[in-house]
Formats: structure tokens, sequence, C-alpha cells
């Protein structure tokens, strides 16, 4: 199966919204790798999927104006990790949750190393190739680009987390000092401040850019989202009148970025 999927906006929209970490699909070939037994696993992508963060993308853009594209990874996080750097800069290898994930969320082995180059090969870098394919069809199209990352986090560092004594506000705004312009910062902080307390690259930090424009290409512009799941999700994932919320920010920021 196709590790994406994307969904056409218009097409004088240059804003892309990313979905890395919705999906807990993970094929039958790739489950059989992973160590962990059925009630180990489901706990596991309780804690590891941004649930429900498809819906959100896909309810702003039906509200939003101009009709943003929409770039949503069909495939668990414990598949691949699309955001991952697939090399030594990632700094989450030291954790063991690069780009295929080594460990899981308590910091206990997931998989053995033997399929890393396969999971590669047949998902991340087809992912990896279709984003930056949309970016160039936009910039083609409109000269401009921006990404805009659509997550959640839980309002607990899971053990296995490197950033356990950061703060987790009900919004986190991940910036790059090359993709990420004040004024987009600034439109992000308006369109949700009505949620809760905002701050900037804490408990996550930096944007999704594909490589080949990643600090070399300032038309593509990125700002990442973070929204803390307990906004909009209950205890058991279910969405509560949050999420209308979260819609109406983020549907809000997709306006303003458009103009």
């Amino acid at each position: 199966m196709s590790s994406f999927k994307i969904i056409p906006g218009d097409p004088d929209s240059h804003v892309i919204l990313h979905v890395p970490h919705s999906s807990r699909e993970i094929p039958s070939r790739v489950r059989t790798g992973i160590l962990l037994d059925d009630a180990q696993l489901k706990l596991e992508l309780d804690e590891m999927t941004d649930s429900h963060t498809d819906q959100l993308a896909y309810e702003s853009a039906k509200i939003a104006g101009k009709q943003p594209w929409i770039f949503i990874n069909e495939l668990s996080r414990l598949v691949i990790d699309p955001e991952r750097f697939p090399d030594d800069r990632e700094a989450m290898n030291s954790v063991g949750m690069g780009a295929v994930y080594h460990k899981n969320s308590h910091g206990l082995k997931l998989r053995t190393s033997e399929f890393d180059q396969e999971l590669l090969d047949k998902y991340f870098h087809p992912y990896a190739l279709a984003i930056e394919a949309l970016v160039n069809e936009r910039l083609l199209a409109l000269n401009r680009c921006l990404i805009i990352d659509v997550h959640s986090y839980r309002p607990i560092a899971h053990a296995n987390s490197m950033n356990k004594d950061d703060l987790r506000p009900a919004i986190c705004i991940g910036t790059d000092p090359f993709h990420t312009s004040r004024s987009l910062y600034e439109s992000a902080r308006s369109a949700f401040a009505f949620i809760g307390d905002i701050v900037e690259n804490q408990p996550y930090s930096g944007t999704y850019v594909p490589l080949k424009h990643y600090e070399k290409d300032a038309r593509v512009e990125a700002i990442m989202m973070e929204i803390r799941a307990d906004t909009f999700l209950d205890d058991v994932l279910t969405p509560t009148c949050g999420l209308a919320q979260i819609v109406a920010g983020l549907q809000q920021l997709v306006r303003s970025a458009s103009t």
C-alpha cells in the first residue's frame, strides 16, 4: 500500500497541511518484525499516534476559503517516521527513535535493525520524494509554498522522550530560522491565542521541509503546530468540543497565510 495520500487543494493555494503521525496502520509484514504483543502494541499506538490530527486538517481545509492541499501519512510512525532525518543528523537516533524506531516510548526494544533499509526504501524515500514533488509543483505554479505541520502531543512526556523538562503548553509553535518568518509566527499565535498558553519551540522545535529545499529555498515557508491532546481529546482519545476550537484556529491560520 502507498504510505501517503494527497488531497488536492485549490490550484491557487500555496498552502500544504502536512499530517505525518495520525495513522495507526501497520502492514502485516512490518507487524511481524515488531516485538510487542497486540495489547502492548495498542498501548504504544495510543501513546505515539497524533490521534485525530487528520480530522483537524480535513475539517479546517473545508472551511478555510481557498482550500489548502493536504499531504497525509497513511501509515503509523512505527513503520517509518517521515519527519526524521534518515542519517546521522537525526538527534532522536540517540534514543532509538530515528527514521525507523528501534525503541518504544518506554525505551524498550521495539524491533531489530534487520529490515531498516527495506523500510526506508519502501516507505520513507517514496514519501519524501512525493512531498518534495508537491512542494515543487506549488513553487512552479505560485512561486511560493507554505507547509503547516499538524501534530499533537500528550500532556505528560513519555519515558523515552528527550524533552521531559520542557514546558508543555496548550499550543507549541515550532519554527525554523530560515523557513519561518516572524509574520508567519505571529499569525499562528493570533490564530490560536484563544486556545490557551503558547510557547515557541517547546516541547518540540523546528519544522518539516523536504531536504531538497531545507535551508536552501526561502520560497518554502514552514511552521509546526503542536497541539496538546487534552485541548481536544478526552482520556480515551475521543474528540471533545475542543476539536471545533482547534479547527477554527487552524482554518484562521490557513486563511491569514493565503492572503
